[in-house]
């Protein structure tokens, strides 16, 4: 054990004293994960709050600006995209409407549907607050040489595929 062993060693060590039967190595891995995607989080919505966002619409912007020209999408294809319910996603597009960032219109394909596209402000907030997110990604990659970051990601890369359902397009 290291000298000064983090917050996941100590728990293990306990669990190892009182239950050395059980293999508690897992947890090295993903307790330390479970812990650090709360503290990534946390210094992620520092930049969404700076630009008067959440994660999720947050989220919703960026997913309609790398749409490229005309910076739309229907609602669903949204909703698929970020990962939450069409009724999440109704509440998110209602705060962005209201703050003029995103409009809602009838589709011209599909006379039923409906498409969500930026505004010009919203395409202006996006694109700064993007560029202060992708800083903030680099400074908090910055305990990682490049070697350790390219590693890192491929081994999450290949986890991710094996827990997560194939994109079906």
């Amino acid at each position: 054990m290291p000298e000064h062993p983090d917050h996941v060693a100590r728990i293990q060590a306990e669990w190892a004293r009182e239950r050395p039967d059980l293999d508690v190595s897992p947890q090295g891995v993903i307790g330390r994960l479970h812990r650090l995607a709360g503290h990534l989080t946390e210094q992620l919505c520092v930049v969404y709050r700076r630009y008067g966002l959440g994660e999720g619409e947050f989220d919703v912007l960026a997913t309609l600006r790398r749409a490229g020209p005309p910076f739309e999408r229907a609602p669903g294809e949204l909703a698929r995209f970020t990962m939450v319910t069409t009724g999440a996603m109704t509440k998110r597009l209602d705060r962005l409407e209201r703050d003029g960032l995103v409009t809602r219109r009838p589709s011209t394909a599909d006379g039923r549907g409906r498409v969500v596209a930026l505004t010009t402000a919203g395409r202006e907030l996006i694109d700064r607050a993007f560029t202060d997110h992708m800083a903030n990604e680099h400074r908090l990659l910055a305990a990682l040489d490049a070697d350790q970051a390219s590693q890192l990601e491929g081994l999450l890369r290949t986890w991710l595929a094996d827990v997560e359902e194939p994109d079906p397009s």
